[in-house]
């Protein structure tokens, strides 16, 4: 009797502190430790926030620097709307893409169409219905991107944006360009930037860390979306109770080692380097001036759910925009009261500071067994030789290009080269090749 009683004393110890800690864990609980983010670095995201809101509502100031707008009817839910966007002070090219539309079933379609390990690529795992949405928007808008860039002199800088579901493609379609550059006239890999407002989960550890360079995620605060490894087709599936489902996923987390989650090479991550705007603390009510932390975590990247009424209103565009428009001007106006020292000196320490924080997060996932981790000479060797290529492979785009009959460059063929063959040896996503064209 007496240990029956010591085993349920034992289990309600166990619970009553797994309760605790769930409550009490706060969104700025992930950032913690993080370093604190410079106005230079942070400067875009409030005015590529301010595009994203332009691909809902037509209300861009300047309308003549709209190279394209594309609408659900043009894009057949092939892609969420999206536009060409040339912005000359900032000297940007800039597609954006915009997020799920909940009253547009082909924007379930994309979501849905993926399963765990589906679809390989580059060495890791993505999603796969966002990676064929990637393929179509750069079949469609691949030359119109590569003439842009031509036409500019070459001095402007290659620009994706999206928020939520549109986050996933632009990133996918970001890993797409930087490993062939050269169809895009050889545009040089530091001038690509991919920003992923919201970011949902889409590719693999590995991948999320080797290409931190090129990808930023933005997060406000307890935002539920970049912190669940559950599919996506099952949030969307579950949106009208997704305060029950984010539970249930919190209390099955918790019961999965971090080592465990580390070493399954499917489970999939937001891409890329992490900006975190903080904004609440624990036990305080109300919104404080927000502050951006910034780092390239390998383990416990976002992986606890937060239970808060705010997770999914930290999701919407408009209090991102607004939350990192005033997180910018705190930071100019604490930066202009401490720079004792020339500006040029300090942006290239900080340049310093930034590719030894990705070299540090290459060899950490190394060091942790991540499935498929790059190290630093291999990612040093990839930058080195960026438009070199096997004598194959450009035999391979030289064949595309001479059997499209419009002079385009296929893209469905060009991502086919970095796929790898699944169990049964065949070369994934070619059934979708007709689809895609």
């Amino acid at each position: 009797m007496s240990v029956l009683c010591g085993a349920e004393c034992v289990m309600v110890l166990g619970c009553t502190r797994w309760l605790w800690r769930r409550c009490t864990h706060v969104g700025s609980d992930d950032s913690d430790s993080w370093p604190l983010a410079t106005p230079d670095e942070f400067d875009p995201v409030p005015r590529l926030c301010r595009l994203i809101l332009a691909v809902y509502e037509p209300d861009l100031r300047i309308p003549e620097c709209v190279v394209k707008r594309v609408s659900y009817e043009q894009t057949l839910g092939r892609a969420p709307p999206y536009l060409i966007y040339l912005d000359h002070q900032h000297r940007d090219i800039v597609l954006a893409v915009r997020g799920l539309n909940l009253v547009k079933e082909s924007d379930y379609e994309l979501l849905l169409d993926n399963k765990l390990g589906m679809q390989m690529f580059d060495g890791g795992y993505v999603h796969h219905g966002l990676l064929k949405s990637a393929i179509w928007l750069l079949n469609q808008e691949g030359e119109t991107l590569k003439r842009l860039w031509l036409d500019n002199g070459a001095h402007y800088n290659m620009v994706f944006v999206g928020h939520s579901l549109g986050s996933g493609v632009v990133s996918l379609l970001t890993l797409i360009l930087v490993n062939h550059r050269d169809l895009l006239g050889g545009i040089p890999r530091t001038k690509i930037r991919c920003y992923a407002l919201a970011p949902a989960r889409c590719m693999s550890l590995n991948l999320a860390v080797k290409y931190a360079d090129v990808i930023h995620s933005v997060v406000l605060q307890d935002d539920f979306l970049p912190r669940t490894a559950t599919p996506l087709e099952d949030i969307f599936k579950s949106i009208f109770c997704l305060p029950c489902l984010l539970f249930l996923v919190c209390l099955r987390d918790t019961f999965i080692p971090e080592g465990r989650k580390l070493r399954d090479p499917r489970r999939l991550y937001a891409p890329g380097r992490i900006y975190h705007i903080v904004e609440r603390k624990f036990c305080r009510c109300g919104r404080y001036p927000p502050e951006v932390r910034t780092a390239i975590p390998v383990d416990g990247r976002f992986e606890h759910i937060v239970l808060s009424c705010n997770a999914t209103s930290d999701h919407g565009i408009i209090w991102i925009e607004r939350e990192a428009q005033k997180a910018l001007e705190r930071m100019k106006e604490s930066s202009s009261e401490t720079i004792t020292t020339a500006p040029k000196v300090q942006k290239l320490e900080r340049l310093q500071t930034i590719e030894k924080e990705h070299k540090d997060a290459l060899e950490r996932a190394v060091s942790l067994n991540v499935p498929h981790a790059v190290n630093t000479s291999e990612e040093a060797s990839e930058d080195q030789k960026p438009e070199e290529a096997p004598q194959s492979e450009a035999e391979h785009v030289s064949e595309t290009r001479s059997k499209s009959t419009s002079g385009r460059t296929n893209w469905d063929h060009v991502v086919q080269k970095l796929f790898k063959k699944n169990e049964s040896g065949d070369i994934q996503l070619n059934r979708e090749a007709n689809a895609l064209n």
